[in-house]
């Protein structure tokens, strides 16, 4: 007599195995122009999956996922790109699933502003802007109570306008300005409560000019800044 489970099975374990097949042959394809075109998966040499993703017409389409050599379950980088560009939103995985940056790359580089995480994934530890993969804009530093630590402006990669550092209060302990990458412009420093300590001026890097020294709110004069000098190395 006829099994029919027994053909049913075979039936189903067949349309499995050709349907595999076909999903198989159906990867890493080129179209007629010669383009990378459909579902496209990469490997290691050690068999583990580095990414996997969508072509259209040789263009990243949708979601792409990037593996680390030594897992194949969580990936360490996730793109998501545009249908009309070629601008894609990014972020970056530790290899156990946390957070660590995101923001958007215009081919291999970095667009607009990209935001950095503490090591929980969580708490922002930078936040930064970028133009044509060069600090442009803005940069915030924060310490883990969210206060800032650092504000500094850039332009196309160097620091250019003015930046400030904080203490995890908010107290403000450094003032200054650069030009092209080089401290220009006047220069202002604080104790830890606040308080004047010296003042001047910058010209290409190098102090410029006279500086005044601040005791107790005070201009020091050269003559007590001697005096407590040789008061304290005594």
């Amino acid at each position: 007599m006829i099994n029919i489970k027994r053909i049913f099975s075979i039936t189903i374990l067949l349309v499995m195995f050709f349907t595999v097949t076909m999903s198989a042959q159906k990867t890493n394809q080129f179209n007629n122009k010669g383009k990378r075109t459909g579902v496209w998966k990469k490997f290691y040499k050690n068999g583990k999956i580095r990414y996997q993703g969508e072509f259209k017409d040789g263009k990243e389409i949708g979601i792409f996922k990037f593996y680390s050599i030594t897992s194949s379950t969580q990936p360490t980088i996730i793109k998501e790109f545009s249908l009309v560009n070629n601008v894609a939103d990014v972020k970056f995985y530790t290899i156990t699933g946390k957070l660590k940056s995101k923001g958007k790359m215009k081919g291999k580089n970095r667009e607009g502003t990209w935001l950095y995480y503490f090591s929980n994934g969580k708490k922002i530890i930078s936040e930064e802007n970028y133009a044509n993969g060069k600090l442009n804009g803005v940069l915030k530093n924060y310490y883990t109570n969210g206060k800032l630590t650092e504000e500094t402006y850039y332009s196309q990669g160097k620091k250019h306008g003015t930046s400030k550092v904080f203490t995890e209060d908010g107290v403000l302990i450094e003032d200054v300005s650069y030009e092209e990458g080089k401290l220009h412009g006047e220069g202002k420093y604080y104790d830890l409560k606040g308080n004047i300590k010296e003042k001047g001026n910058y010209k290409k890097g190098k102090r410029d000019g006279k500086w005044e020294f601040y005791m107790d709110g005070e201009v020091v004069t050269k003559k007590k800044k001697n005096k407590l000098s040789e008061l304290k190395n005594k």
